[in-house]
């Protein structure tokens, strides 16, 4: 199972990144278990210094930006 964690405060560019997290899992049909992570102490613990980020697996694959359903795709598709 896949681990995909967004990382940010709860602003609008990390909600619509989660969005669209989502719809990418939805969408490629593949077993992944997605967190939210809003707690700066948390966010601090994971080395996230820019939000919104996006961590597949441990791993930073977008720091402070809002990627497409696309882009996200591709990037789990690394990880597949």
């Amino acid at each position: 199972m896949m681990d995909i964690k967004v990382v940010g405060e709860g602003c609008d560019k990390c909600d619509r990144l989660y969005e669209n997290v989502m719809q990418a899992v939805d969408e490629l049909g593949v077993d992944a278990r997605i967190e939210k992570v809003e707690d700066l102490i948390e966010m601090v613990k994971l080395g996230v210094m820019s939000t919104p980020t996006l961590m597949i697996d441990g791993k930073t694959e977008i720091l402070g930006q809002v990627a497409s359903t696309s882009k996200i795709k591709e990037i789990i598709r690394q990880h597949v």
